[in-house]
């Protein structure tokens, strides 16, 4: 692998994507992306050679292939939204193997698959790590497409690495991802009462982003890394969040089963309303209770992954919703 080899790049326009183009340009790369839709008002192509697809027709993308080495896998329909679940398997998981095999096709080298750090399941007895698989059934559609998708990622006659963000959190969480909408829902002061006392992993987005490139030019086909930062609880988050967001961090907490209720009764009025987005949504309530925490030791040995601390990411994302108008 040298500066100068091309690199294909699905979901440059996303949150995490956009910091993976970042750190491929910036390592010397020549990026062509896919886009589906309309480019964020901040995205920066400049640079990157555009072509129009869908994940949904992978077949159509082989010749827009040709001529790129490596292929990054970034994008992913990512919601808890209840309209959007049945989508999750065609664009996810169908996607993502038509991609690989139109990969082969077009003789490419290597593929970086997004997964998500949800694959491993929460922790138990110790932090998962990247031998832990969840069966992807009990709390959300959409960590079921990703188990899914990585075993589509496993079946390909590629090469493929895997990588497993854990919680990114920064700048550029525009959409916002679940994740992003806590920090935000925060800083509006829109969180009345603390959820159920689980946990999660915190790493920097512009860290995800340098780790793809450190997956595509030092992982090891076959291997899935988990890219994570500091496990964290609930409350740790907040306590970050207060001073940062002027906010003081609400005293009563939820208990699971009212939230769980408010969860179901959102459910029910996004189902009535096609176009509504949850306020509650019943996967993110689930998700809530359980400790989200990882060992990333592999990635850090293998790929020379480090992360940075999650207070300075937490800051870099206030300030940028505050910038942008969000707050």
């Amino acid at each position: 692998m040298a500066a100068g080899d091309q690199v294909f790049l699905t979901g440059a326009t996303g949150f995490v994507g956009g910091h993976v183009l970042r750190a491929l340009q910036d390592a010397g790369y020549r990026v062509r992306v896919l886009v589906r839709g309309g480019v964020p008002w901040f995205a920066d192509f400049s640079g990157c050679e555009v072509v129009a697809g869908d994940l949904r027709r992978p077949g159509e993308l082989v010749g827009a292939l040709r001529g790129c080495r490596f292929l990054v896998h970034v994008a992913a329909l990512y919601s808890f939204a209840p309209r959007l679940r049945a989508a999750l398997g065609p664009v996810n998981v169908v996607g993502t193997a038509g991609l690989l095999e139109a990969a082969r096709l077009a003789g490419m080298e290597l593929a970086v698959v997004t997964s998500s750090s949800a694959c491993v399941g929460p922790a138990a007895s110790r932090p998962a790590a990247e031998a832990d698989w969840d069966p992807g059934t009990d709390t959300s559609a959409y960590h079921a497409s990703k188990v899914a998708q990585e075993r589509a990622a496993l079946a390909a006659q590629m090469p493929v690495v895997r990588v497993l963000p854990t919680a990114p959190v920064g700048p550029g969480d525009w959409k916002p991802t679940p994740t992003g909408r806590l920090v935000l829902d925060f800083l509006r002061g829109r969180m009345r009462a603390r959820p159920p006392a689980g946990g999660l992993n915190l790493v920097p987005v512009e860290d995800v982003g340098r780790g793809h490139l450190l997956a595509l030019e030092r992982g090891r086909p076959g291997e899935r890394y988990l890219l994570g930062g500091e496990n964290l609880s609930l409350d740790e988050v907040w306590g970050l969040l207060a001073p940062l967001c002027g906010r003081r961090v609400p005293r009563w907490r939820i208990p699971y089963g009212v939230a769980l209720g408010l969860a179901w009764a959102d459910e029910l009025r996004c189902q009535v309303l096609p176009d509504a987005r949850p306020v509650v949504p019943l996967e993110g309530v689930r998700l809530a209770r359980h400790r989200m925490h990882v060992d990333p030791a592999r990635a850090a040995a293998e790929l020379g992954f480090r992360a940075g601390p999650a207070a300075a990411a937490l800051s870099r994302a206030v300030e940028w919703y505050r910038l942008n108008g969000f707050a």
